[in-house]
């Protein structure tokens, strides 16, 4: 029997090999804790691997990471290689959009207020430090949704992003410029 490591070891960026990693994990969901384990050796190279299938996994069927919350998030305090911060804070992503705009009844079930708190921490860790622009798209949009629920966000997003406007990326500045105009303070 071939392992998930030697599967991993096959996965790279090509959408395909990350797609048929994701349909394997979706065809044998009994491996998704095995997958969480190697997305949480935070050291290792091949967790980055393992977060671009988990993230793919995510986009193809949400609901199969709801009953691991607990442990995604422990994973996304610790990830720091942008290979693995990228495709969590995606992750992220997907769970405040179906929670909050989509009103998904399952993400809801799952999707504590404490989980939401501690996305919260979370993007705005990756918003504050030395992070690429996808991550902190990511979390932007993120932390924009929290904040209709958590009345501390917005004014402090709002903070954070003119702080960091004049050193961003245009792409980062883009991002910043749509949220703003959504924030009323």
């Amino acid at each position: 029997m071939i392992s998930l490591e030697e599967v991993l070891n096959n996965v790279n960026h090509s959408r395909e090999k990350r797609n048929n990693f994701a349909n394997l994990i979706l065809d044998n969901p009994e491996m998704l804790p095995d997958l969480l384990s190697v997305c949480n050796k935070v050291e290792n190279e091949i967790s980055c691997k393992a977060s671009w299938g988990l993230e793919f996994l995510c986009k193809n069927n949400l609901e199969v990471i709801l009953p691991y919350l607990d442990e995604l998030l422990v994973i996304a305090s610790k990830v720091y290689q942008h290979s693995a911060v990228r495709p969590i804070a995606k992750i992220f992503e997907y769970l405040i959009l179906a929670y909050y705009k989509e009103k998904s009844v399952s993400v809801r079930k799952f999707l504590s207020t404490t989980h939401r708190e501690k996305i919260t921490e979370i993007c705005f860790d990756w918003l504050i430090t030395d992070q690429k622009v996808a991550p902190k798209a990511y979390s932007m949009t993120s932390l924009y949704l929290l904040g209709t629920e958590f009345d501390w966000v917005h004014p402090e997003l709002k903070i954070t992003l003119e702080n960091n406007y004049s050193s961003g990326s245009a792409a980062y500045k883009a991002r910043s410029r749509m949220i703003l105009k959504k924030i009323k303070l």
